[in-house]
C-alpha cells in the first residue's frame, strides 16, 4: 500500500467574505487584498513541504489561493493545478448572494442546526458527499497514474507514527512520505468532507487535533 500525505486549505478571504455574504457557487469572487495577504502567509508556512500533486476548485478564490502557495514552495512551484468541479463549493440554493446571518436564521427557523440546514434548491449534505467520493476516486486515479512507480515499488515510506506531540510544523507527520497532495477548496465543502474521511471511512485524527 503507498502511504501519502494530505493537505487541506480553506481559501483566502473575498469581499463577500468581509461583508458576510454567502458565495456559494453562483458567486465566483476574486481574493480580497487581505486574502492575498493570508494566501502568502499559508505559502510561506507551507514552503518547506514537499508537495507531489496539487488539486484546486476550478472558482477564482480557491485557483488564487493555490497558484500563490505553490508560487511560494521551494520545491514544487512549477507543478501543475489540477482543476477539478467536484471540489467547488455547496450550493446555498436561493440563500446564495444573501447575508449568512439570513441563512442562519433560516436554519433556526426551521429547527436545523446550520451545518444540516440546506436552503431551497440547495445541495444537501449527501449530495455534496456524492461530489467528495467523486473527487477521491479521480484523486486517487491521479496519484496512481503520476506514481506508478512508487506503486510498483510498494513506497513503504509511511507518516511518522511517533507518540510525541506535533511540533506545530507545517509536515508534521508526513515528512516521509513519497506522495503529498494539496487540496484547496471551500469551507462549507471541506467541514463536510472532514466528517465524511473521519466519520464515514473512520479514518484516525491525526495527532493533536479535536475532532469537533
Amino acid at each position: 500500500m503507498l502511504a501519502f500525505g494530505l493537505t487541506v486549505v480553506r481559501h483566502g478571504e473575498t469581499q463577500c467574505n468581509k461583508d458576510g455574504l454567502l458565495q456559494g457557487q453562483k458567486i465566483d469572487s476574486p481574493l480580497s487584498e487581505i486574502g492575498i495577504q493570508q494566501s502568502e502567509a499559508a505559502g510561506q508556512y507551507l514552503r518547506d513541504v514537499k508537495f507531489t500533486n496539487v488539486f484546486v476548485s476550478n472558482m477564482k478564490r480557491a485557483k488564487q489561493t493555490a497558484e500563490i502557495i505553490v508560487r511560494n514552495n521551494r520545491t514544487c512551484h512549477d507543478l501543475e493545478l489540477v482543476a477539478d468541479p467536484s471540489l467547488i463549493e455547496r450550493s446555498f440554493g436561493i440563500a446564495e448572494g444573501g447575508r449568512v446571518i439570513d441563512m442562519k436564521n433560516m436554519a433556526k427557523a426551521a429547527g436545523q442546526p446550520l451545518p444540516e440546514f440546506t436552503p431551497p434548491d440547495g445541495e444537501t449534505m449527501e449530495q455534496v458527499k456524492v461530489r467528495i467520493k467523486d473527487f477521491l476516486k479521480a484523486m486517487f486515479q491521479q496519484i496512481a497514474n503520476d506514481h506508478q512507480d512508487k506503486v510498483q515499488d510498494g513506497g513503504t515510506s509511511s507518516a511518522d507514527e511517533s507518540t510525541e506531540a506535533p511540533a506545530g510544523l507545517a509536515d508534521d507527520g508526513v515528512s516521509n512520505v513519497p506522495v503529498h497532495a494539496l487540496v484547496v477548496g471551500h469551507g462549507a465543502y471541506m467541514s463536510i468532507a472532514m466528517r465524511y474521511i473521519f466519520e464515514d471511512l473512520k479514518c484516525p485524527v491525526p495527532r493533536g487535533l479535536d475532532p469537533a
